[in-house]
């Protein structure tokens, strides 16, 4: 199996043993605590579950502008968004000390994680537009990913932590939720060598379903790993509960068995476009998987970044620093023509009626009037899951 980035094995930081994991509860209890971000809290899920290996917390402003400038940490670790604990005010906090991280995304708020702070740093707003127009690509407050990075504050928390839970995702999501510790240990179980990660913070329609089948059938690979985002998104777009539930019946029915695993990871979007498909490259190969499929506007929001962007940044990866390869996608759509879904790409003299092509906001329209979308372009089983769903919201 393909090694994890920047390391012979993962490096989960959640204390999986029973005895430390009492002992550090205990601990907790005893600690200055700090209720974080849920950005920060997103960044804790990832690294106690394995995703962020190497990583051993969060990075501190000297890292995080030349993670934003240059894709690498001050010791010269390949990454490409910063994983950082921002905070308004910091002057209870002591270099040193340890502390007691509080979750914001469940009731009573637990403590998450404890933090060794090693380090304190103030940016100025020039070093805070700086990390924002690296990695977001914008300084449009507009931007859901600048406005959430911005909200955070300017005061950077660095050093080591170790995660007690794993937020709501596990309790929420018991089905779907898994760490990279988990999914590379299944991937083992079902003896797959070569994977496809399938990112998707939407439900799939028959285009994604197709793109999917094409990258077993060009890879000769073993499976899919479909890996949803199951934390928090922009309003409007579809909550993860829902996804599940469609995802889970398109590949019920339509998958041979043992082709497919269907899990999610604890994370909330960025929209960060090409930065945002690289950190999904990283962490796909701490999964385990060979390779990621790249699509059109893949992470992106609005008109903020061009269509093939998250795939041309790849060519700025230097060599080695990466052992996932891109599995690079066009637009895909249902050709009438040929009866079946094609890549846009594969047929250059196509004629635009010849494709059964919608909007997202034609197709909410429809599924809100609980009109089913064309049978080429959704599963009428994951239709009716869509429908059901727009209705109960068009009645509150």
């Amino acid at each position: 199996m393909i090694k994890p980035h920047g390391a012979e094995q993962l490096n989960p930081l959640f204390a999986y043993d029973t005895e430390k994991h009492h002992a550090l509860t205990a601990e907790a209890a005893t600690l200055p605590s700090l209720l974080i971000s849920s950005a920060a809290a997103a960044n804790a899920v990832m690294l106690g579950a394995g995703y962020f290996t190497p990583l051993n917390g969060y990075m501190n402003l000297a890292d995080s502008l030349s993670v934003a400038r240059d894709m690498k940490t001050t010791d010269g670790l390949f990454w490409p968004v910063p994983v950082v604990n921002m905070v308004d005010d910091a002057a209870d906090i002591a270099i040193g000390s340890r502390i007691a991280l509080k979750d914001p995304n469940v009731e009573g708020q637990p403590v998450i994680a404890i933090m060794n702070v090693i380090g304190i740093d103030t940016a100025t707003d020039a070093e805070i537009d700086t990390i924002t127009e690296n990695v977001f690509g914008t300084l449009d407050g507009d931007h859901p990913g600048v406005a959430t990075f911005k909200a955070q504050g300017n005061t950077f928390l660095s050093g080591d932590i170790e995660v007690l839970n794993f937020s709501y995702f596990q309790a929420d999501f018991p089905d779907t939720f898994r760490t990279a510790v988990e999914i590379r240990n299944e991937i083992t179980e079902r003896g797959w060598q070569k994977v496809v990660a399938f990112q998707t913070r939407n439900p799939m329609h028959r285009a994604h379903e197709e793109l999917c089948r094409m990258a077993l059938d060009d890879l000769n690979a073993d499976g899919v790993l479909i890996h949803m985002l199951l934390g928090q998104l922009k309003p409007g777009d579809i909550p993860a509960h829902v996804r599940d539930a469609s995802i889970r019946k398109m590949v019920e029915v339509y998958f041979p068995a043992n082709t497919v695993m269907i899990t999610g990871y604890g994370f909330d979007m960025l929209y960060a476009g090409p930065r945002e498909a690289v950190l999904h490259a990283v962490f796909r190969q701490n999964c385990g998987c060979s390779h990621l499929i790249v699509g059109r506007d893949h992470a992106g929001v609005g008109d903020y970044y061009g269509a093939f962007d998250a795939q041309t940044i790849f060519d700025e990866v230097p060599e080695g620093a990466l052992e996932i390869e891109i599995y690079r996608a066009d637009h895909t759509a249902y050709s009438k023509k040929l009866n079946k879904v094609v890549m846009m790409r594969d047929v250059p003299d196509h004629n635009k009626e010849d494709f059964v092509l919608l909007s997202g906001t034609k197709v909410r329209q429809m599924l809100g009037e609980g009109i089913a979308p064309p049978p080429e372009f959704s599963r009428p089983e994951v239709a009716q899951i869509l429908m059901d769903y727009y209705q109960i919201l068009d009645q509150k």
